[in-house]
């Protein structure tokens, strides 16, 4: 009997890590355009890890506002697929401490990560091209920033307060 409870344990252990991934990215709402995917939006709270693919697409943009208001992220992995941070994205996450961004993001948008307070360092990696207006505006706990060799140019209100 006790060889039959753990046989069935472990196809059961089995099977949810196998689903798990469908789990985790039913947490992402996204739109797909010409064989791309745009994260629009999610739910939850923790460590979010956005997908390189999801339905067989490559993800390359965080939209704008996707995690507007998420006050529970306390990180995000951005992965080397996304090329593009829309505006607003991770606006008002108050509770997020940790970034990584991808090393092919070549844009960072207006109000990205606009009062995300918590943040306390941040890479800009060296593909990054464009960084908008108040990107990093009341990020007030940043000790640590480091900003790529493609960065042209820093805008005035880019790290205020």
């Amino acid at each position: 009997m006790k060889i039959i409870r753990q046989l069935v344990q472990t196809r059961l252990l089995w099977a949810l890590i196998l689903i798990l991934p469908d789990v985790v990215l039913a947490q992402f709402t996204f739109t797909t355009n010409n064989g791309a995917i745009t994260i629009t939006g999610w739910v939850g709270g923790g460590a979010v890890v956005i997908p390189s693919a999801t339905n067989g697409y490559p993800v390359v943009s965080v939209g704008d506002g996707a995690f507007y208001n998420s006050y529970y992220v306390t990180s995000i992995t951005v992965p080397n697929s996304v090329t593009n941070i829309g505006n607003g994205a991770f606006n008002n996450c108050t509770s997020l401490v940790n970034i990584s961004i991808g090393t092919n993001t070549t844009s960072i948008g207006y109000n990205a990560f606009y009062n995300c307070y918590s943040l306390t360092n941040i890479i800009i990696p060296n593909s990054v091209t464009n960084v908008g207006y108040y990107a990093f505006h009341n990020c007030s706990q940043l000790k640590s920033v480091t900003i790529g060799n493609k960065v042209p140019i820093i805008n005035n209100n880019t790290f205020d307060y």
